[in-house]
């Protein structure tokens, strides 16, 4: 396979990790449902869904979480929860930070939200290091959808294999190889840094 043009990455479980688990530990006592019914409701939820896909705001997704569990706390404090979930995974932030150094051009490529993504620009000073990003919020659909991947081919002027494309989803990556893009599924850091060496990305 030829050396690629662009490296995408995934943003959750590949570059940060995260645990919606944090947000409901600290929101149930405030609210009228268990901890376990929080996190049901939040993570990977119809909610969740709508709101990155961009079919809801971020206020209207607050207003049905507090309607459906009773939270008692404001729209700031909720924000700042929602946010607070993310620890940043090393090895692949010091990857990206290797390749960018290397020329290579970067793009983060995510089914995320704009209350993650405001927490994450202002904690994680790396995320503001790459080239492109392709957030599904902003374009209203989500991985797998094909739709979202020709955004990331007209943003970045590549196809095909000139694409290496790193997500921890099977799913995901399965779209991406159906397009012809270099994929690798990330399964543990060390293994995918591994792979971007013998792909010849670095040495």
């Amino acid at each position: 396979m030829p050396l690629p043009r662009v490296i995408v990455f995934d943003l959750g479980k590949v570059l940060l990790d995260f645990d919606y688990g944090r947000m409901a530990t600290r929101m149930a006592s405030r609210s009228g449902v268990s901890e376990e019914a929080l996190h049901t409701l939040i993570d990977q939820s119809p909610l969740l869904h709508d709101l990155e896909s961009g079919r809801i705001s971020s206020r209207e997704f607050f207003q049905a979480i507090q309607e459906k569990s009773g939270y008692l706390g404001d729209f700031n404090r909720f924000t700042n929860e929602f946010g607070d979930i993310f620890d940043p995974i090393h090895e692949m932030i010091d990857l990206h930070r290797k390749l960018a150094t290397a020329g290579f051009p970067t793009c983060i490529f995510s089914n995320t939200n704009d209350l993650a993504i405001s927490h994450i620009r202002e904690r994680y000073p790396f995320f503001n290091g790459f080239t492109n990003y392709v957030l599904s919020y902003e374009h209203g659909c989500m991985k797998p959808q094909a739709r979202l991947y020709e955004v990331v081919e007209e943003m970045t002027a590549s196809k095909g294999p000139e694409i290496l494309y790193i997500d921890d989803r099977l799913e995901n990556i399965e779209a991406g190889t159906a397009r012809g893009w270099q994929t690798i599924l990330q399964v543990h850091p060390q293994t995918t840094i591994e792979r971007i060496r013998a792909i010849g990305c670095l040495p």
